[in-house]
């Protein structure tokens, strides 16, 4: 399963059945779970938690140094959770003392080619990031989100869960759940309907989650009056609740 010209170093914890190609690097301080799948010339570098069923595709950089030039060699590191798929050339950074200390990447997301996720980056379930998604350090991605090719997060930001970033958008300030944004700098565009659709929210839902984002976006209110009205119905549409908690926890303002 194991490639003869791959290079393990003695103290990796590979299971039994990981698969990883010819001319790979695993280094010190690595552990890769069963059933995962590691093709030629990739190298990974520790310390590295990989969890189970991931597939690496070619010539990509797991858990290297980050790219921060605050970064003195102190002990952090990378956590990829199960069933994720890393396409060609992706880089994936170890994390950072200055943030938690790890990078994290959760399960079942799929990472298309030349993504970059930096330092500190905290990514949720079942997001897909299309060609070349750069994110900067201290990102944080909810889950289901989806990023247009050539889509650019600035360092700290935050994406709520089930947005949608459209093509080559620049992303400045945080993104609340549901949203769709596209432009440089991103704007508010909608909601994610077809994603809520194919994720079975219901007609119901969908349409008070569309009147949740009128009333921050579209009917001129300040953001603390909008979360007001929010808070007054949340309760009886629960569904509203990311998107309530997104606003709420923004420190960089919203997108708008």
């Amino acid at each position: 399963m194991i490639h003869s010209t791959a290079i393990i170093a003695a103290s990796a914890v590979i299971a039994d059945d990981v698969e990883i190609g010819a001319y790979s690097i695993v280094s010190d301080h690595v552990e890769i779970g069963n059933g995962t799948k590691i093709d030629s010339h990739v190298v990974i570098n520790g310390p590295t938690v990989i969890g189970k069923e991931n597939h690496i595709y070619q010539f990509c950089s797991i858990g290297d140094d980050p790219q921060d030039m605050k970064y003195a060699g102190e002990s952090t590191r990378l956590i990829v959770g199960d069933r994720n798929t890393i396409r060609e050339f992706c880089t994936l950074s170890r994390g950072t003392t200055q943030g938690a200390g790890e990078t994290i990447l959760g399960n079942d997301n799929w990472i298309m080619a030349y993504v970059h996720i930096a330092h500190d980056c905290v990514i949720g379930d079942k997001t897909i990031m299309a060609n070349n998604t750069t994110l900067a350090g201290h990102v944080h991605v909810g889950d289901w989100v989806i990023c247009g090719g050539f889509s650019g997060v600035h360092q700290f930001c935050r994406i709520g869960a089930h947005a949608f970033l459209g093509m080559y958008a620049g992303i400045n300030r945080d993104v609340p759940a549901y949203t769709l944004v596209s432009g440089q700098p991103a704007a508010p565009k909608g909601i994610n309907s077809e994603g809520l659709k194919r994720r079975d929210f219901s007609v119901d839902q969908i349409r008070n989650i569309k009147n949740a984002y009128r009333l921050v976006f579209r009917k001129g209110y300040k953001l603390a009056e909008a979360i007001e009205q929010i808070e007054a119905i949340v309760d009886g549409q629960p569904e509203l609740s990311l998107f309530l908690d997104s606003l709420r926890s923004s420190e960089r303002g919203i997108v708008r």
